[in-house]
């Protein structure tokens, strides 16, 4: 009996963390037919993908999840049976700033990626989705998957609601998905907006570090290439219906991390700007990922003190791919290298 072929649509596969997916699958899973469904927005690199892109298991369609015939056409063509969501807008700053282009990515698009999936019959569905969901933590305690959803931004309200969505259509329609809740990301290809790329860059500039706040709001760290394995795991050996959370046990102040980051760089501490706090700032977030290292036997292969300085490494390696990015030159690379096929 043959082997059933396992096409995944990764949604969103050109940002950061889709990225890193990518990439991994193609290295640790090489039968399966990678697809990579993403709109190209500003956070959409697909420079991040140039040394895969000729690979036999790799397609890349331009495309957005709030387009249901769009979907419904490559879902055919591919014949989709699994989904792995990474497709959001996911800057706290910006869903301040404008909420409404959240809502839309987030929930409807999140909706409508469900309704074509159940139309399709997919095997999995998996949402990648935040710790930030939950909320804000005090000094002590840890998130659960039992934590109840109490979203403080218009981004992780925005998430929630595609959450619920997702559960829904498990509930109601028995489609098979599953949730993963992550702690904050960090490694290769993350966009220069992020707090880890930005103290990097800008220290590596010369230019002020701006801080919120005191800078004591903690975040438990994941290395993305952990997040990856994390997922891949759910994806093999999570039961439907449940949500996993996935964290690096990596809890830091975000002071602490610049100045680890300007110690590797030997660059002063006066680089650094408090900055007025911004509405709405969770003071600490920490993962309890008992459940997926119990049930599924994942834990995270890296630690902060491994993984932070291979990160500062790599964009120090790969100075021209984010000088790309700050001068908006990345945004050429889609209509130089694909649209003229």
């Amino acid at each position: 009996m043959s082997t059933p072929t396992v096409n995944i649509l990764v949604t969103g596969g050109a940002g950061f963390i889709g990225t890193n997916f990518v990439r991994y699958m193609l290295a640790k899973r090489p039968a399966y037919n990678i697809i990579n469904y993403d709109k190209l927005t500003y956070a959409g690199n697909l420079e991040n993908l140039k040394n895969v892109e000729t690979k036999q298991k790799y397609t890349f369609v331009k495309g957005d999840i709030c387009d249901a015939e769009q979907l419904k056409a490559t879902f055919e063509k591919y014949h989709i049976n699994i989904v792995v969501n990474f497709a959001a807008e996911s800057h706290v700053d910006r869903s301040i700033l404008g909420a409404k282009v959240f809502v839309e990515t987030n929930v409807l698009g999140t909706q409508t990626l469900l309704e074509v999936s159940k139309e399709f019959a997919v095997k999995r569905f998996i949402q990648v989705s935040t710790d930030e969901v939950y909320g804000s933590l005090g000094e002590t305690g840890f998130f659960t998957e039992e934590t109840p959803l109490q979203a403080n931004s218009p981004y992780s309200a925005s998430k929630a609601g595609a959450d619920l969505l997702v559960r829904a259509y498990f509930e109601t329609f028995k489609l098979p998905c599953l949730i993963t809740r992550c702690s904050n990301n960090y490694g290769p290809y993350q966009f220069p907006e992020k707090l880890i790329p930005l103290v990097i860059v800008n220290a590596l500039n010369d230019k002020p570090i701006p801080v919120y706040g005191d800078g004591m709001n903690v975040r438990d760290w994941l290395f993305v290439e952990d997040h990856c394995s994390a997922i891949d795991t759910v994806l093999h050996k999570g039961k439907v219906g449940e949500v996993y959370n996935i964290g690096g046990n990596n809890e830091m102040p975000n002071t602490e991390i610049v100045r680890r980051i300007l110690a590797y760089l030997q660059k002063p501490e006066s680089l650094i700007k408090f900055v007025t706090d911004r509405p709405g700032h969770d003071r600490r977030y920490a993962i309890d990922s008992t459940k997926i290292q119990r049930d599924l036997g994942w834990k995270p292969a890296d630690t902060f003190e491994t993984a932070l300085p291979r990160t500062i490494q790599w964009y120090l390696n790969n100075r021209a791919w984010w000088e790309r990015i700050l001068s908006g030159d990345y945004q050429k690379y889609y209509e130089l290298q694909y649209e003229k096929r």
